[in-house]
């Protein structure tokens, strides 16, 4: 959908300023895939390129975090790990693919009438092995998500809530968990439901199943809460992924605001604003920059977009 009609190829190129170095960025999409360069280096996977460049995205849809699927969840899970964590994608694809094989297996054991348990063993292992990783590096930044968000949150309800997030597996887990630990649980899950599986012909347990659970003064939100405690919620984990990266790798990432202003109340469009203001870069795109009197500090720069074209525009908020 990126590539205009009647061309075979869409480019996008930008440098990035960081604090000791720029960089230049390239992406190339074709209907052969994703082509990318690093300072004009082309880069082998796509997993090496992502981090280069942080960026929040905050879209109406997020605003649907909390009372979404657990796909959802999921989803914005891997995508901003991704983000800090350079080995959490390549993990995350390897246990993607021996999931997808497992899956395979199980369906075709139900032709065979018949299965090798020791090939199933194999599956078990290589799947334990990615899955322990991405189970780690979820609990990591869930808890860190938590600490960013339940201050902001406070902030937000001036104090009459509290948000919690936690980490729900399709299993019990233990309070400390290493990695080892996890892939030694992970093996006895699978063999536990080892029965359940070869007769549903699906992998019911792992991390591909789990999901997080949002509870504002002990209640869950997703549940229990009003649409403007989901939205609260869900305000409060953007802007804690913003302090989250910060965190990690020293500098503030860019905010991309699609056209979610519409979609706040004032006061939570005026919280938005004051959270970022001055604090980094944001690009804000909208459909009409009038509703935006008097919420920004700072005059920002104005770009209309045309049929494809971007233009500049000196002209105020207010013009």
């Amino acid at each position: 959908e990126l590539i205009q009609w009647n061309q075979e190829f869409a480019r996008i190129e930008g440098q990035i300023s960081k604090k000791n170095s720029d960089i230049d960025l390239t992406m190339i999409v074709s209907n052969k895939g994703k082509k990318t360069k690093v300072n004009g280096l082309e880069q082998i996977k796509l997993s090496q390129y992502i981090g280069y460049l942080n960026v929040i995205l905050f879209a109406p849809e997020d605003l649907s975090l909390v009372k979404g699927s657990p796909q959802h969840r999921r989803k914005f899970l891997d995508m901003e790990i991704g983000q800090i964590n350079s080995h959490y994608l390549y993990h995350l694809s390897n246990y993607q693919t021996v999931l997808k094989q497992r899956n395979q297996y199980l369906k075709k054991t139900a032709f065979n009438k018949s299965y090798d348990p020791l090939y199933l063993e194999v599956l078990n292992e290589q799947l334990a092995q990615e899955g322990s990783f991405v189970l780690l590096s979820r609990l990591y930044f869930v808890n860190l998500l938590e600490k960013w968000a339940n201050s902001i949150h406070d902030n937000i309800s001036y104090g009459k809530e509290e948000l919690r997030i936690s980490y729900k597996t399709s299993f019990q887990l233990g309070s400390e968990q290493t990695q080892e630990e996890l892939y030694y649980l992970l093996m006895k899950e699978f063999k536990k439901h080892e029965e359940r599986d070869l007769s549903q012909f699906t992998t019911s347990v792992g991390p591909h199943r789990d999901d997080l659970v949002f509870m504002v003064n002990g209640q869950n939100v997703q549940t229990y809460g009003s649409q403007g405690q989901q939205r609260t919620a869900a305000l409060s984990v953007k802007l804690a992924e913003i302090e989250l990266i910060n965190e990690e790798i020293g500098e503030y990432p860019i905010l991309l605001l699609d056209d979610v202003l519409s979609e706040l109340d004032d006061e939570r469009q005026v919280q938005l604003m004051e959270f970022i203001d001055n604090k980094l870069q944001t690009f804000l795109t909208t459909t009409s920059i009038v509703h935006l009197n008097d919420k920004l500090k700072i005059n920002p720069e104005i770009f209309y977009v045309t049929n494809g074209k971007v233009e500049r525009t000196s002209e105020d908020v207010d013009g």
